[in-house]
């Protein structure tokens, strides 16, 4: 039995529908991530799980208990917000006490309890500090040992990292995923960096307009894309627009490659997906298929140089690595690149469903998407 289950959630304002049934299990101790553009209606998700929203339909449930009415000081959740919410007039262990004292623990216990919690988030040494005198990554720490101090059931973590640097958030990334580890708190994390899901999370639910696009592990919604939003938004991804012809071969700027497109009637359009990695300029038994086009523009990107080139109306990235005795091909040169077969997605032009994932990944274990293509 799950361990947070959110059952038909609806939610509208207004009359405009912000979450379109939203259902979700997640297990004691997992860290799922919230993932999609702005007004997905991620964050209302997670506030309704919080309960500072009330579902238009649907209910919550925590450990088997029905949440839905609930006020948030009973449901036992911790929260990290985008914006630390600190109290500047408390000292860091005040701050990281505050919860405690609400609770009515005794004041020998809360001092034991926020030693503990300064020494997990390695800041014991601040805890006479305000929160002025603290950098933005000290703050977050302070923020999330405040919310994991009275031992919450759930964690909800509402886009914490967004204010931070580049490296910092690194660095903070993987030190919250070690604490969410050692400490096996249930764990839900809202973001619009794929990067950030990608590397933290046991499961991703990605979103866009209300709905639940895909669920799966990293490894299943980078490699197997369930719909055309999925794809795009997860990654870096290139589309080819082509005319399907007989026996799996798809006619692309006038070239004709090998590709499965399964439904697809000969002289119908079909659209064609390629990884950057997936594609090279050099040849070899497994990339059949070639295509020639122009180079439009190279990207020194440090240990990967990315190549844009042009196939007639159609642009694909290609991702090399960096080879000091072999730099890359200057803009306006001729160039073939090479696939296989197996690395190419046929995408509905309709639907923007992918008829297939992408090959090699098929039995990959880990639970099932929650959501139905669109």
């Amino acid at each position: 039995m799950s361990f947070l289950t959110i059952e038909g959630v609806r939610k509208s304002f207004n009359g405009t529908p912000v979450l379109r049934e939203f259902d979700l299990s997640v297990e004691r101790g997992e860290f799922v991530s919230f993932l999609g553009p702005s007004g997905c209606g991620k964050t209302t998700m997670l506030r309704i799980v919080a309960g500072f929203e009330t579902p238009s339909a649907g209910r919550v449930l925590i450990a088997g208990e029905d949440v839905t009415l609930t006020p948030p000081n009973a449901r036992r959740i911790g929260m990290v917000f985008q914006a630390y919410a600190l109290f500047p007039n408390m000292t860091v262990g005040d701050n990281v006490g505050f919860g405690l004292k609400i609770a009515g623990m005794g004041k020998a216990e809360i001092g034991a309890r926020v030693d503990e919690m300064l020494r997990l988030i390695k800041l014991p040494h601040l805890k006479d500090r305000y929160p002025y005198q603290l950098s933005g990554g000290q703050q977050q720490r302070v923020a999330l040992a405040r919310a994991i101090a009275p031992k919450p059931r759930v964690l909800l973590l509402d886009e914490p990292l967004s204010a931070l640097d580049a490296k910092i958030r690194v660095s903070l990334r993987e030190e919250i995923r070690e604490l969410q580890r050692e400490l096996g708190i249930t764990t839900i994390f809202v973001t619009h960096d794929q990067e950030e899901a990608l590397s933290m999370s046991d499961r991703i639910v990605v979103m866009s307009e209300g709905r639940m696009e895909q669920v799966g592990t990293p490894f299943e919604i980078y490699n197997r894309p369930r719909t055309r939003f999925v794809a795009s938004f997860v990654g870096t991804l290139g589309l080819l627009e082509g005319e399907a012809a007989q026996g799996d071969r798809v006619i692309v700027a006038g070239q004709e490659v090998q590709a499965e497109t399964p439904g697809a009637a000969p002289g119908s359009r079909v659209t064609l997906a390629l990884r950057p990695e997936a594609l090279s300029l050099q040849p070899n038994l497994d990339r059949r298929n070639r295509l020639n086009g122009e180079i439009v523009d190279v990207a020194f990107l440090g240990s990967v140089v990315r190549i844009r080139a042009r196939f007639g109306e159609n642009e694909l990235l290609i991702d090399t690595f960096n080879d000091p005795a072999a730099p890359p091909p200057p803009r306006g040169d001729k160039v073939s690149v090479y696939f296989s077969p197996d690395d190419v997605q046929c995408l509905d032009a309709a639907t923007g469903a992918s008829h297939r994932p992408l090959p090699g990944m098929a039995g990959v274990s880990g639970k099932p998407a929650l959501a139905e293509v669109r």
